[in-house]
C-alpha cells in the first residue's frame, strides 16, 4: 500500500465518522428535546434543546481532537478518555431516559442504537487513526531506507568506474613504456651495427656516433621521466577531483536533509499552536495555511488555526495545489 492509498483510507474514515457523529447529534437533539421540555418549567421550555446540544458539542470536540492527536502519533492521557466515555454515557442516558421512565424496553433498545454506535465509532476511529499513523511512519522509514540503498549503490558504481579508469590509464602507460623500450632497443641494435661497420672505416667517426647515441639516450630518459611525472600529476588531479565531487555531493545531501528536517519542525510548531483567538496577520496566516496543507489538514481546521475565513483558506489551498492559478489570481488582483 502506498501513501496515496493510506490518505484515501484516512479520508474515507473521516467522512464516515463525521456522518455518524452528525446523524447521532441530530437524532439525539430530536429525541432528548421533548424529554427536557417535559421536565422544564413552562417559562423555560425554550431552553430544552440546549442540554443535548452541549453534550453533543462535547462529543464533537472529543472526536476532533482525538483524530488530531492520532494523526500526530500522540496521546492526550486519561482526561480525554474520561471525557469521551462520560459524554457517551450522558448521550446514552439522555436518549434512553424517556423510554426507561415509561418502562418501554423496546424504546430503550431503539434509542440506545445511536449513542452506542457513536461511542463505538469514536473508539474504533481512534484505533484506526493510530494504526494509519503507524503505517505512514513505517512507509516513510521504508522509503528512506530505499533512498539510502540507492545512494550507496550509486557511490559504489562511481568508485568502480574510477577504479576501472585508473586501471586503464595504468595499462595504457605500461604499453607505451614497453613500446618505447622496444623502439629504443631496436635503435640501439641498429646503432651498434652501424658502429661496427664504420669502426673499420674510421675510429673518430665511431666515437662521435657513440657520443651522439649517449646524448639521444639521455634525452630519451629525460623525456620518459617527464612523461611519468605528467601521468602521475594527471592521476593525482583526477583522484582529487573525484574526491572533491564525492565530498560535495555528500555535503549537499546533508544540507538537503537538514533543510527538510527544519521545514518539518517549523510546520509542526505552527500546527501545535492551536486555534487562533483572533485573525492573524496575512503573512503568518499564509505560513500556517502552507503548513496545514503540507499536513493535509481540512480547510476548516486550517481556518481555525489562522483565524481567517474558510473561503480565504480554500483559495490558499487552491494556490498550493495549482501554483499557476495562484499567480494568475495575483495578476488579476494587481490590475
Amino acid at each position: 500500500m502506498n501513501g496515496v492509498q493510506i490518505r484515501s483510507a484516512e479520508r474515507a474514515l473521516s467522512v464516515g465518522m463525521w456522518l455518524i457523529v452528525a446523524g447521532a447529534m441530530l437524532y439525539s437533539i430530536l429525541t432528548v428535546t421533548p424529554l427536557m421540555a417535559a421536565h422544564t418549567p413552562g417559562d423555560w421550555v425554550w431552553t430544552a434543546p440546549i442540554l443535548p446540544l452541549v453534550v453533543d458539542a462535547a462529543v464533537v470536540i472529543v472526536v476532533r481532537l482525538d483524530s488530531t492527536l492520532a494523526r500526530l502519533g500522540a496521546k492526550g492521557g486519561g482526561w480525554p478518555v474520561a471525557l469521551r466515555w462520560m459524554t457517551g454515557a450522558m448521550t446514552l442516558a439522555l436518549n434512553t431516559a424517556d423510554s426507561a421512565l415509561k418502562k418501554d424496553l423496546v424504546g430503550v433498545a431503539v434509542h440506545a442504537v445511536a449513542p452506542l454506535l457513536l461511542i463505538v465509532t469514536a473508539e474504533t476511529g481512534l484505533a484506526y487513526r493510530r494504526a494509519i499513523t503507524g503505517a505512514v511512519k513505517a512507509l516513510e522509514e521504508q522509503q528512506r531506507a530505499e533512498r539510502e540503498r540507492a545512494e550507496q549503490t550509486a557511490r559504489e558504481r562511481a568508485e568502480a568506474a574510477r577504479r576501472e579508469a585508473r586501471e586503464e590509464r595504468e595499462h595504457a602507460a605500461t604499453l607505451a613504456r614497453e613500446q618505447r623500450e622496444h623502439e629504443a632497443a631496436l635503435a640501439r641494435e641498429a646503432a651498434e651495427r652501424e658502429e661496427r661497420r664504420q669502426l673499420r672505416e674510421q675510429e673518430e667517426r665511431a666515437a662521435r656516433e657513440r657520443a651522439e647515441q649517449a646524448e639521444r639516450e639521455r634525452r630519451e630518459r629525460e623525456r620518459e621521466q617527464r612523461e611519468r611525472e605528467r601521468e602521475r600529476a594527471e592521476r593525482e588531479a583526477a583522484e582529487r577531483r573525484a574526491r572533491e565531487a564525492a565530498e560535495r555531493a555528500e555535503r549537499e545531501r546533508r544540507e538537503q536533509a537538514e533543510r527538510e528536517e527544519r521545514a518539518e519542525r517549523e510546520r509542526a510548531a505552527l500546527l501545535e499552536r492551536g486555534p487562533a483567538a483572533s485573525k492573524l496577520p496575512e503573512d503568518e496566516a499564509r505560513k500556517i495555511v502552507a503548513a496545514a496543507y503540507g499536513a493535509e489538514l481540512p480547510v476548516r481546521a486550517a481556518a481555525e488555526l489562522c483565524g481567517w475565513s474558510v473561503g480565504w483558506v480554500s483559495a490558499r489551498y487552491a494556490e498550493h495545489r495549482d501554483p499557476a492559478a495562484g499567480v494568475a489570481e495575483l495578476a488579476i488582483a494587481s490590475r
